[in-house]
C-alpha cells in the first residue's frame, strides 16, 4: 500500500491517431500529452476508462498481453502500424471487478479486449516506453452519468495502491462542428467548457454541488450541442467519482484549441 493517493487524470486524447501523426491542430494537444508523465508520480499499473468501448455490464480487459485495435478509418499506412507492448494485469482485472461488485456494480473479465486508439494514443505520448502494466475499463451502454460517476467511487481505492485512473475522451465532441465553418462553433464550445471547468475546479461549489451538475450535464449551456453523444464525456465522470475524497477540487491542466473549438483536460489530486 502506499501512503498518499495517485492523481486521477481526465485526458482530452484527440482526433483518432492525429496526435501521433504530427496534425498541426494537435501540436498543443501533443505537447500536453508528452510533458504529463513528469507532473505524476510513477504508477505500479494504469487503468484507462476509454470512451471507445461501450458495454451492457462494465467489462474488463484481463489479457496479459493486449493486442491492437485500429478502429478509426482513412488515415495513412503508418496509422495502422503503431504499437503498444505494454502488458496488461490481470490480477489488478480480478481485483477491480471485486471492487465494482462489491458496490452492487455488475461487471465481467475480457481477455480478448485489445487496446483501442482511446488507450493507446494517449498512453504512446505520456509512457512512450509501454513499460507499465494497463487495464481498460469500458463504459455502460446506457451512457447514464450518475452510473458512471458511481463506478469512479468504486474505483477509488486503487488510488492507494499506487495505479493511475485516466479517463481518456475529449471535453468536446461533435464531429460536425469540428470541421464546421460556423463562427458560433468556438463560443459555444468555450461556453460548455467554462461550465465545465467551473463545475469541477470552483472553491465555491461543494462536491455534493459538482456531481449534481455533471449528473445533469446535459441542461448545462451548450452541453447538448458539445456532446451529440456523450461517450467521450463520461470517462470524465469516473474520474471525478474516483477523486472524490480528495479534499481540494479538480484543476484545469490543459486548455487549448482543437480545430477551433475549445477542449480541456483535468487532474484530481
Amino acid at each position: 500500500m502506499m501512503s498518499a493517493l495517485m492523481p486521477v487524470v481526465f485526458v482530452p486524447h484527440g482526433g483518432g491517431p492525429m496526435p501521433l501523426l504530427g496534425d498541426i491542430n494537435h501540436r498543443e494537444l501533443t505537447h500536453f500529452m508528452q510533458s504529463l508523465a513528469a507532473d505524476l508520480p510513477r504508477p505500479t499499473a494504469i487503468v484507462v476508462i476509454t470512451a471507445h468501448w461501450e458495454e451492457e455490464q462494465v467489462s474488463i480487459s484481463n489479457s496479459p498481453a493486449p493486442g491492437m485495435m485500429y478502429d478509426y478509418y482513412g488515415f495513412p499506412p503508418e496509422s495502422y502500424e503503431f504499437s503498444y507492448p505494454a502488458p496488461g494485469n490481470p490480477a489488478l482485472a480480478k481485483h477491480i471487478q471485486q471492487l465494482l461488485q462489491q458496490q452492487n456494480i455488475d461487471a465481467r473479465l475480457d481477455n480478448q479486449r485489445a487496446y483501442d486508439h482511446g488507450t493507446f494514443v494517449p498512453l504512446m505520448l505520456i509512457y512512450p516506453a509501454a513499460d507499465i502494466p494497463v487495464v481498460q475499463l469500458s463504459l455502460l451502454a446506457s451512457l447514464d452519468p450518475a452510473a458512471h460517476i458511481a463506478i469512479g467511487k468504486a474505483l477509488a481505492p486503487l488510488r492507494e495502491q499506487g495505479v493511475l485512473i485516466v479517463g481518456s475522451g475529449m471535453s468536446f465532441h461533435n464531429m460536425r462542428a469540428f470541421f464546421s465553418n460556423d463562427p458560433a462553433v468556438r463560443g459555444k464550445s468555450e461556453t460548455f467548457d467554462h461550465w465545465l471547468t467551473e463545475t469541477l475546479t470552483a472553491d465555491t461549489l461543494t462536491n455534493a454541488q459538482r456531481e449534481q451538475n455533471l449528473s445533469q450535464w446535459a441542461v448545462a449551456p451548450q452541453g447538448r450541442f458539445c456532446h451529440p453523444r456523450e461517450e467521450h464525456l463520461l470517462p470524465l465522470h469516473v474520474c471525478f467519482g474516483a477523486a472524490l475524497q480528495a479534499a481540494t477540487p479538480a484543476r484545469q491542466n490543459f486548455s487549448g484549441l482543437l480545430f477551433n473549438t475549445a477542449i480541456s483536460g483535468f487532474i484530481w489530486r
